[in-house]
Order: C-alpha cells, then structure tokens, then sequence
C-alpha cells in the first residue's frame, strides 16, 4: 500500500489556486491516469481551464461552484462532477470562510 497525503504533497500556484500534482510521487505507468488536489481559496477562483483530457473531480470539502457550457451547478463536499475532454471551464469558491478541496483524476479520452 501507497499513502498520498494531501498535507504532505509539493503545491504550486495556478492563480490563486494551489495544486498538488501526484507527477511528484514517481509513479510512470502505474496507473492509467494522472491525478491532483486543488485548494481554491475563499472567494477565490482560477483561470478559465480547457484541456484534452476527462476530468473527473470530487468535492472533498466546501462547495464548489462548476461553470461549465453556459451553466452554473454548486456541487457539495461528498460530490463529483465529470468534465469532458475540451470542456472549458472554470471551479469558483464562493464561500468567504471555507477554502474548497477538490481531488481530481484525470485521461486522455479513448
């Protein structure tokens, strides 16, 4: 067994956001996708994202706030969202006290 420990992970910043990439934990090939946590801080919200990959993201605390294809959908902690290859799209914290911790796996599509 492997622990990936989101207190004990290298972050950078993406805007305000801060990022945990599991690149970090030398894994090559061992699984058949990449992984990371993101932090969006209170009131906060990064750059519009658009990538060739499917993301598939679970609300691990807070509320975050999806924009994605012209509409608006808060998804609450315990809670996934899917985005689709090339789907742009943008994760807002709206709450003023509660940072947002999402974990994120994601793949190229078949």
């Amino acid at each position: 067994m492997r622990l990936f420990a989101r207190d004990r992970a290298l972050a950078s910043a993406f805007g305000p956001v801060d990022v945990a990439r599991w690149e970090q934990y030398d894994l090559d090939d061992t699984l058949p996708f990449q992984a990371m946590w993101y932090t969006v801080p209170p009131g906060g919200s990064p750059p519009q994202d658009c990538h060739p990959e499917v993301e598939l993201s679970i609300v691990i605390s807070g509320t975050a706030t999806v924009e994605a294809n012209g509409k608006i959908t808060d998804v609450p902690a315990g809670s996934a969202f899917l985005l689709d290859s090339r789907e742009a799209h943008i994760v807002h914290n709206k709450s003023y006290d509660v940072p947002l911790m999402v974990f994120s796996a994601y793949w190229m599509p078949r």
